[in-house]
């Protein structure tokens, strides 16, 4: 294989080796750069938090399917026939790895695992050949050819399609309806781009076979469409970033448990420290009982006789205790004493 041969796989081609010898099949790749160039709008008009690198990259990716597809459709030959395909394959694999961690929350590993083993599934419907009354590995017969005009490597991609949508679907996720639809237009597009040198003569423009391969063109455009509008529904996860100046809510301190109390810290408010006084309960007040009067003793008769003559009242205590001597009064300092004659 070189990469200036020549590779005749469409009805509108035939055998022409001339560059514009499939002018519909060319033209209908414009399908491919406006499903990017309206995904770029969307983009654009979305908040900047709602974009991410991945957005870019599928673009990206799509643009460059348009542009390989549309060489491989002007040369024909093995190197644009590269061009042509390894954007499409990549587009799978991004895509693939894409919808499992953001739409079904799969984990990295399991997904980069997921994908791998969807590459080769992808490989090894490519070596899948058919001939007459049999099918089978390339080189299995002499006459073999790839089955359904080379569409065998597009079913595990299909396949993709449907169960990332279905499970989208059962977790109501938002891009279930795109990703579900898109499903649908593969598998139409799928079969026409498969019957395209079966109907090659039946199907004629201005007089010309074209045959089916450029509606395969325009409804891919259709699913690559509603793939990248299924992505803006990820969403784009963002950590809260606190500014520097922003001042920082000083934590909210528990209620005390019962009878116990803690002090308010100094950031705590007035209406704090008085919501916490009033929860402290306030202990109980003993109340003493009062002494009981002590019953008076009774006079004797000439007690009660000296009280009646209003003589003051003379208790046992008072009999009891001495009575202190009394002692005159010094004399002032200011007054002389006469002095003695001599």
């Amino acid at each position: 294989m070189t990469f200036g041969e020549h590779v005749f796989l469409y009805c509108e081609r035939g055998t022409n080796e001339a560059i514009w010898a499939e002018p519909i099949n060319a033209i209908s790749n414009a399908g491919f750069l406006l499903a990017a160039l309206i995904f770029w709008q969307l983009i654009l008009w979305r908040p900047r938090d709602e974009r991410s690198a991945d957005h870019y990259l599928l673009m990206a990716l799509a643009f460059l399917i348009g542009f390989g597809s549309l060489a491989f459709h002007l040369f024909a030959d093995e190197g644009t026939a590269l061009a042509d395909v390894i954007p499409i394959g990549l587009f799978m694999l991004v895509y693939l790895g894409f919808a499992l961690n953001r739409f079904l929350s799969v984990p990295p590993g399991w997904t980069v695992l997921l994908v791998l083993i969807f590459a080769g599934l992808v490989g090894a419907a490519m070596q899948i050949h058919c001939w007459d009354g049999g099918i089978g590995l390339r080189g299995a017969a002499p006459d073999a050819k790839p089955c359904l005009n080379g569409s065998m490597a597009y079913l595990p991609a299909l396949g993709a399609l449907i169960i990332v949508g279905m499970v989208a679907a059962e977790r109501h996720h938002k891009a279930a309806p795109y990703i579900l639809g898109a499903a649908v237009v593969f598998a139409v597009s799928i079969v026409l781009r498969s019957v395209d040198l079966a109907f090659c003569d039946r199907l004629l423009i201005d007089g010309r076979e074209v045959g089916t391969h450029f509606i395969w063109h325009l409804l891919n455009a259709v699913v690559i469409f509603l793939l990248l509008r299924a992505s803006l529904e990820a969403g784009v996860k963002q950590e809260t970033v606190v500014p520097a100046h922003a001042p920082v809510p000083a934590p909210v301190e528990a209620v005390p448990a019962k009878n116990e109390l803690k002090e308010s810290p100094e950031v705590a408010s007035a209406g704090e420290e008085a919501a916490l006084k009033a929860a402290k309960p306030e202990p109980e007040l003993e109340i003493e009982p009062e002494p009981e009067p002590e019953p008076e003793p009774e006079l004797e008769p000439e007690e009660k006789k000296a009280a009646a003559d209003g003589a003051p009242e003379v208790t046992p205590e008072d009999e009891l205790e001495p009575k202190a001597e009394e002692v005159p009064a010094p004399k002032g300092r200011g007054k002389k004493k006469p002095s003695s004659p001599d």
